[in-house]
């Protein structure tokens, strides 16, 4: 039974208990009423209406507006004649009104469907509907401490506690389907790890063995299929043996905090060495994203420029400042020449100028390059936490 379901039938019983109470009530006080007969007449639609309720709340595609008006409909005007059928010395003593506490099954529909403001805007109608029936009877006492103010209290205190209850009810069953989801996709990576694992990457291993011990251009093959070993080795223990990217409470949307470390971890190989804190390091997803992509363009670069046997270092830490993050990116290449990267950025080729520098920029962040010949080259970016 899903949690929909259990609050309908906890309000359908309400009703029903509600409704039974009421016609005690009038049963014993009808022969007080100036109207006795409007007093079976108000029964006669509170238990129409209530068989009629608990038929159209039993469908999920009919708890619209349109039913939702209708019942406070039909309650407001089973309280507005109290004012009708019972006496004015009666309501000025304090009796309970024809529905007594019926009315709330109402306002309770309504915390239901729209939580705690669709609860107190039913309450406080209601309320009106109450306070209007000592206005309409002329009651010689005005407002009766005992009745009607305690009941327009505990209609609001309905209204809003099953609102509040109803929020944090569905949080947590969203929360658990959340949960449930992320077990599922954790089954099916190792699932799926299990089968790489005896295919490709057993086969890759083959590859880079065979390579190096025929030398030549098999060696290269060898070392190209180790470097991809390495590198889905790193993917699937990014997503086994790690826990899923840090998320923030509310729902998963764009921008929504991340952990940047299995962003960065992604690039790990043979001649790529990633080193992370062990927490996680919260971003803004979309910045995750830029700066994963700055790091990517700095690796490609070294792999393009260094030649080969070039190895990189990617660390992930503080920034000198508090909330900021720092990426570096070291090579132990060529390093580059004073003024290479200007005349680069003059010539069109605005690899670094764009991919990297310009990222970093947008973020609000800085990039700082050092480099020198025979020395390698080092870009460290660093940008706000908060994005």
């Amino acid at each position: 039974m899903g949690l929909e379901t259990a609050l309908w039938r906890a309000v359908t019983v309400y009703r029903f208990v509600a409704l039974i109470y009421a016609a005690i009530t009038i049963s014993i006080n009808f022969d007080t009423y100036k109207h006795p007969s409007g007093g079976w007449i108000v029964l006669g639609v509170m238990i129409a209406w209530t068989a009629f309720a608990t038929y159209a709340y039993s469908d999920e595609s009919r708890r619209g507006r349109p039913l939702l008006v209708a019942d406070l409909a039909v309650a407001a005007g089973c309280l507005l004649a109290t004012a009708w059928v019972e006496t004015d010395v009666n309501l000025s003593l304090g009796h309970p009104t024809l529905p007594v506490s019926w009315v709330a099954a109402s306002v309770l529909a309504w915390a239901v469907v729209g939580g705690i403001r669709f609860g107190i805007t039913a309450a406080l109608i209601l309320g009106t509907a109450g306070v209007s029936v000592h206005v309409i009877a002329r009651s010689r006492t005005g407002l009766n401490q005992g009745s009607t103010i305690n009941g327009i209290v505990l209609l609001f205190m309905a209204g809003l506690v099953v609102g509040h209850v109803v929020k944090l009810a569905r949080d947590a069953e969203a929360r658990l389907a959340r949960a449930v989801e992320l077990e599922s996709a954790t089954r099916e990576r190792e699932r799926l790890a299990r089968r790489i694992h005896d295919s490709v990457l057993q086969v890759l291993a083959m590859v880079q063995k065979r390579g190096n011990e025929m030398g030549g251009e098999a060696a290269e093959l060898g070392r190209l299929a180790g470097e991809q070993e390495a590198a889905l080795r790193a993917l699937i223990g990014a997503g086994l043996g790690a826990p899923p990217p840090v998320r923030a409470r509310s729902a998963a949307v764009a921008g929504e905090p991340v952990d940047l470390r299995p962003v960065l971890t992604g690039h790990s190989s043979t001649t790529v060495t990633v080193s992370t804190p062990a927490t996680p390091v919260l971003l803004p997803e979309n910045a995750a994203a830029e700066l994963g992509s700055a790091v990517a363009a700095a690796l490609d670069n070294v792999r393009r420029h260094g030649g080969d046997g070039v190895r990189a270092w990617v660390l992930l830490e503080d920034g000198p400042g508090p909330g900021e993050v720092t990426v570096s990116v070291r090579d132990d290449g060529p390093g580059m020449e004073p003024g290479r990267l200007a005349q680069a950025a003059a010539d069109g080729r605005l690899g670094v100028a764009q991919s990297i520098q310009g990222r970093v920029r947008d973020l609000g962040g800085t990039v700082s390059i050092i480099t020198a010949p025979g020395e390698g080259t080092e870009i460290e970016m660093t940008i706000p936490s908060s994005g």
